[in-house]
């Protein structure tokens, strides 16, 4: 298992940026957690199924979503090989990125360079946006609308049980 750690950045805060490192701590800017931005401490294990978070060559199939599975871990890249839709079977090197959320309760734009890769152990079903090859239902006791279940099941290219 490998282990990359993030670039956190307090950005258009007024102040010097003496002032920022006083006010807003670098272990401070780690621990924090905004949905759509990867952990501050990505662990990445070759064999192990990440999803895409932002896209970054959609005529090379890197969307947002795309699941791919880890090949190799390097110092500065990740490599990954697509295992769904029509890049199936490529690799590519996904490097750190920048990524700032500006839409946040925070008092300044925090940005974050990192690899956009996270964990894809399971999906919903609006995240399932392509074709699967099997998909497994999870049902709750609660009721699942017939509106829910027809999207889950119309993306599976065969009707095999």
């Amino acid at each position: 298992m490998s282990s990359y750690f993030s670039v956190d950045i307090a950005d258009d805060f007024p102040d010097l940026v003496s002032d920022q490192l006083t006010s807003f701590p670098l272990e401070y800017l780690n621990s924090i957690a905004i949905p759509g931005l990867p952990l501050h401490e990505l662990r990445v294990k070759v064999g192990v199924v990440d999803m895409l978070m932002c896209n970054l060559n959609q005529t090379l199939g890197l969307c947002k979503g795309t699941r791919m599975k880890v090949t190799r871990c390097l110092d500065q890249y990740i490599e990954c090989e697509v295992i769904a839709g029509q890049f199936k079977g490529t690799k590519y090197f996904i490097p750190r990125v920048e990524l700032c959320q500006t839409e946040t309760r925070l008092p300044f734009k925090f940005c974050r360079k990192q690899m956009p890769l996270q964990d894809c152990y399971a999906m919903t079903i609006n995240k399932a946006q392509q074709s699967l090859e099997n998909v497994a239902l999870f049902l709750p006791k609660r009721v699942f609308t017939n509106g829910q279940f027809y999207v889950a099941v119309s993306r599976v290219t065969s009707p095999r049980a």
